[in-house]
């Protein structure tokens, strides 16, 4: 299997052995530690290549995680099928893709419920069900959807609740009785790896602060998390005025603009990712060395999230508090940590190495990334270092090519044909706020 790693974890191996011999697990174990991996590493040995129909259904809360388990158990490179429902994807294209059953579903409860209701696929072969960061799918208020969802699955017979947080009540609905507790959230001496810094701000709007803060980052990027919508786009507009390489990301942006928002920041064609607690968990993006708060959330676990984004694994990450003197103190704060003086940084980043290319065709158009690396490669006359991440979707792709090679590239196959075919080909427009509306 190419999954890029030397050998699974303490907690991956612990989950792989109790999910394949127990029938109702609950593993929790934090952002970033692999939880994926464990779980769909013991499905995949469950499966029967005889049976064709839904096997397992996975159920997640949001879009973004939904899309990250599959490209894992792409990754994986077995021969089962995958197919992915959510709302806001075309349900014409998700009913052809099920009129040939995956081995694995995956899905956002309202979106399943909706196909269980149109029956779009049958629920009789189900033997596991997979409930994926489950807290999160209660705390959006899912109840109903899941309840409705498991009461059709009538051949269960293993049930797995994966969590970053413990402390949770499992539902009636779920049947999950007496379960396999297995509990990898480390204990606050174990945080070692997670350094907290407080910035103070002189000014009650605290952008100038943060602008001095990433200025004094060495151009290293990082996700900076606030509580509302419209900050996340105010202070992304601001870092751009001010020549920082920044994007937003939150509920309120259509689905196309928050998967290019991810895209660009993923690939390195954006630094700064600025967003609200939606991306404190279930995205798939890279290790951060930086985590900065410019507002503090309500509540301790998803402080707790956030900072997960950083010092996973065995790596080691920084945290920084943005706080001005008026705000009101918060209990789950230690007031006393160091505090990092910002005031004089005013170098900016450099800008990012990589530039988004937007091309129009992707996978329904038999479009593949060998076709776009051998494409940009002969006829762009790109090389092998030039050309970073390609995500192929649907129908379009983005590819990352360094900034210095972008104007050529262009120039190079504005006339040319890709596997036979006049794509449109252009840089990718960042995603800034609609004025136009």
């Amino acid at each position: 299997m190419n999954l890029g790693i030397e050998s699974l974890n303490e907690m991956q191996i612990a989950a792989q052995e109790t999910i394949l011999n127990d029938s109702n697990v609950l593993l929790l174990s934090p952002t970033g530690s692999g939880k994926t991996l464990a779980f769909l590493l013991p499905i995949f040995e469950t499966l029967e290549p005889e049976i064709k129909g839904v096997q397992c259904l996975i159920l997640v809360p949001s879009r973004e995680l939904a899309l990250q388990i599959e490209q894992v158990w792409k990754k994986m490179g077995t021969d089962y099928k995958v197919n992915v429902c959510y709302g806001g994807h075309s349900i014409d294209t998700e009913i052809k893709n099920l009129s040939n059953p995956p081995a694995i579903l995956i899905g956002t409860p309202g979106r399943i419920a909706d196909h269980i209701d149109r029956a779009t696929f049958k629920t009789d072969k189900i033997q596991t069900l997979i409930l994926d960061e489950f807290d999160k799918s209660l705390q959006l208020g899912f109840h109903e959807e899941m309840s409705f969802i498991i009461g059709k699955l009538t051949k269960l017979n293993k049930r797995v609740l994966v969590s970053a947080t413990s402390g949770i009540e499992i539902p009636k609905y779920t049947r999950v009785v007496n379960p396999t507790v297995l509990d990898f959230i480390p204990t606050e001496e174990e945080k070692v790896n997670l350094t907290m810094k407080m910035v103070v701000s002189k000014e009650k709007d605290k952008i100038g602060s943060l602008f001095n803060l990433i200025c004094s980052l060495k151009s290293q990027s990082a996700l900076i998390f606030c509580n509302h919508r419209d900050a996340a786009e105010r202070i992304s507009d601001t870092l751009n005025e001010k020549g920082i390489y920044a994007t937003y990301y939150h509920g309120g942006m259509d689905q196309d603009e928050r998967e290019r928002a991810l895209i660009q920041f993923r690939n390195g064609s954006v630094s700064y990712l600025i967003t609200t607690d939606l991306a404190a968990r279930g995205l798939d993006i890279p290790e951060m060395n930086h985590v900065i708060h410019y507002h503090l959330p309500s509540k301790e676990d998803e402080f707790t999230h956030r900072n997960g984004r950083t010092a996973r694994m065995l790596a080691s990450g920084t945290a920084y508090i943005l706080i001005h003197e008026s705000e009101k103190k918060l209990d789950y704060i230690d007031y006393n940590m160091p505090v990092l003086k910002v005031d004089s940084a005013t170098t900016l980043p450099k800008p990012p190495e990589f530039q988004t290319i937007y091309i129009s065709g992707g996978k329904k158009n038999k479009l593949n990334k060998i076709d776009i690396v051998g494409f940009f490669s002969q006829k762009g006359k790109l090389e092998k270092g030039d050309l970073g991440l390609i995500e192929v979707k649907d129908f379009i792709s983005f590819a990352a090519v360094k900034s210095k090679k972008v104007k050529d590239l262009l120039v190079a196959i504005r006339d040319e044909k890709m596997k036979g075919k006049k794509f449109k080909i252009e840089v990718a427009r960042k995603v800034i706020k609609k004025v136009e509306e």
